[in-house]
């Protein structure tokens, strides 16, 4: 069997499961979904067996579609790869699809448009914008923006920046609560957490100290933390660069300045190993001048 006989559907099937739906895939593709469902279909056929499970509503794939897909990925991944060689140095062109932190995301998003891809106009940026912590291989993504400690994988890890994390309350809160002097003191003020993984994230002081407080709203989300800070809700702890114009503007104001937080490290995985094709090179090379820049 020659494998260039059915690559149309192969390339239908990978994109399917990446983007979740026929008509997702066919967006990706630049075909219509009813060419997508036919080259699946006609992938299915040749092997007799069924991909995917389908209904009105979900897209889910088969034990014998995921087996399928997790061979198929990398080969694909590869010929993608390929055309790098011979493009001219310092051009990114194709599709990279990335993932990040949404409130990050949204700073960084200006730079993207209005420098980095007006300079490759032959690369394809898709961008999705979630806190959590989403799975590079299996959900198809070529980037992962991660902040914080990076767990052991497979995944290769570069570090782009080391960002400060700052504690700040609105004035309506600390106006009616008061302003905490001392560690002790902030344990017992009302505090707006940070989950991640379905546990609040800890206040690590510089100096060793660790405070566990109690929350009175949890979120895993920074937009929210904002929010509720805003809204004299009480404490947050949030990178400094998300609040600095809140600061700046005396909307915020730092709790416990003199006890600095330690530094977060934002880093970008991505699963090409060491050699990472031109326009994923480019583009972790480009976020890490901008983040540079910014903190």
């Amino acid at each position: 069997m020659n494998v260039l006989d059915h690559a149309p559907g192969l390339v239908a099937f990978a994109s399917s499961v990446e983007a979740g739906s026929f008509s997702a895939a066919a967006r990706r593709l630049g075909t219509s979904p009813s060419a997508v469902s036919k080259g699946v279909a006609r992938l299915e056929q040749r092997f007799g067996v069924r991909l995917f499970q389908r209904s009105t509503r979900v897209l889910s794939l088969t034990q014998e579609g995921a087996a399928y897909y997790e061979r198929i990925a990398p080969l694909l991944r590869a010929l993608a790869e390929a055309s790098d060689v011979i493009q001219p140095a310092g051009i990114a062109q194709g599709m990279l699809r990335i993932t990040a932190p949404g409130d990050l995301g949204r700073i960084l998003l200006e730079p993207l448009v209005g420098r980095f891809l007006p300079r490759h106009p032959g690369l394809k940026l898709e961008m999705s914008l979630a806190d959590r912590h989403v799975d590079l291989i299996r959900e198809g993504y070529d980037i992962a923006i991660r902040a914080g400690q990076v767990a052991d994988s497979d995944l290769t890890a570069r570090r782009l920046a080391d960002m400060p994390l700052v504690l700040v309350a609105s004035p309506g809160y600390l106006a009616r609560r008061g302003t905490p002097d001392s560690i002790d003191a902030l344990s017992g003020h009302a505090h707006v957490r940070y989950m991640l993984g379905g546990k609040a994230f800890p206040i690590r002081f510089a100096d060793g100290s660790v405070l566990n407080p109690a929350g009175v709203f949890d979120t895993d989300n920074s937009v929210a933390l904002r929010i509720a800070a805003l809204g004299d809700l009480g404490v947050i702890q949030i990178l400094r660069l998300f609040v600095q114009d809140d600061i700046d503007a005396g909307r915020l104001v730092p709790v416990l300045p003199l006890q600095p937080l330690p530094l977060v490290t934002i880093s970008a995985l991505h699963a090409f190993g060491r050699q990472a094709p031109a326009r994923a090179r480019l583009f972790i090379e480009f976020l890490t001048a901008e983040l540079e820049r910014l903190s």
